[in-house]
């Protein structure tokens, strides 16, 4: 999850309350970090890439807590670099059962990658600019719907507890939402940005601090509306009641209304509506957000609960 962010007013309909394990640390947000120094470093006099990084095939993946570069041209070679193996990577999995480690690794340090954008914009625009167009265009989204839910989030006390867990297979989840959206119309791409905005896939397992529940963080009384009579906690079940309640307030109609009715903050639409764009450009991106962690922001720093 990330941060508990900042509820908006409620509307009469109740809607799924967000916990939001996003992405920036994501997801969490009104991260007091977004305000910190940029990062030192001076651009490169070379021009902007315009052709993909080859990955040196036999090069271990980054670890855990590898740095993240500060200098533009360093930082836009990285991301460049780890993407392409990434998308590599995610073209040899099965994509059944558990991800591979290189996987999960080099997801983790696009992720931490972008969150770092998200808090030094100068050194992130100076970077994206050496970067191939369609990276480019991937990382300004990326960036600009964790900013959005940064927005949202406030830094929580450090002894706040959380229970997390492992998410089901992604190919599973997959399923579901294309289940979801055969039946109520409403898009794969977004009901999959929601859960991946939400609980991270699942991950997060609390509920939130205003008692919404389950992979989709519904309000109980929401979930009696739509919940078609099914369990708050399974992720099919979960999909399916977000779906029929996205599409009962709008979509695929009016995702814009839909997604305000979900979470009335605009911020919040602008990020699911950014993140189901990349994954309709490239599904690979689905399975790179699968494997995305969570991360809490507290008043002493931020920590991450899941991954290698």
């Amino acid at each position: 999850m990330e941060v508990r962010p900042k509820h908006p007013r409620r509307s009469g309909r109740g809607r799924a309350a967000v916990t939001l394990a996003v992405l920036i640390g994501t997801a969490a947000c009104g991260d007091p970090a977004v305000r910190e120094p940029l990062g030192a470093g001076q651009p490169s006099p070379a021009p902007p890439s315009t052709t993909a990084t080859v990955q040196d095939p036999g090069a271990a993946p980054p670890a855990p807590d590898q740095a993240i570069p500060e200098n533009a041209t360093k930082l836009a070679s990285t991301l460049d670099q780890t993407t392409a193996a990434l998308n590599d990577a995610i073209d040899a999995w099965s994509k059944k059962g558990e991800p591979p480690e290189d996987v999960e690794l080099l997801a983790l340090h696009q992720q931490r990658i972008y969150r770092y954008a998200a808090r030094h914009p100068k050194v992130a625009s100076r970077a994206f600019a050496r970067l191939p167009s369609a990276l480019a265009a991937q990382a300004k989204d990326n960036t600009a719907a964790i900013r959005e839910l940064l927005s949202l989030a406030r830094p929580i006390k450090p002894t706040t507890p959380f229970k997390v867990q492992p998410p089901r297979p992604a190919a599973e989840l997959l399923g579901h939402f294309k289940k979801a959206e055969r039946r109520f119309g409403v898009e794969w791409e977004v009901l999959a940005a929601v859960m991946f905005a939400e609980t991270k896939f699942g991950r997060v397992k609390s509920a939130s601090h205003a008692g919404a529940q389950g992979p989709m963080q519904f309000m109980p009384a929401t979930w009696k509306a739509y919940g078609m009579g099914g369990d708050i906690q399974d992720p099919r079940d979960a999909v399916m009641a977000a779906a029929n309640y996205l599409h009962a307030t709008g979509a695929p109609r009016d995702y814009q209304r839909a997604l305000h009715a979900y979470n009335p903050s605009q911020a919040y639409v602008n990020a699911i509506l950014l993140h189901a764009r990349q994954i309709k450009r490239d599904a690979r991106n689905y399975y790179a957000y699968y494997n995305w962690q969570v991360f809490v922001i507290t008043t002493a720093g931020e920590r991450r609960l899941t991954g290698p």
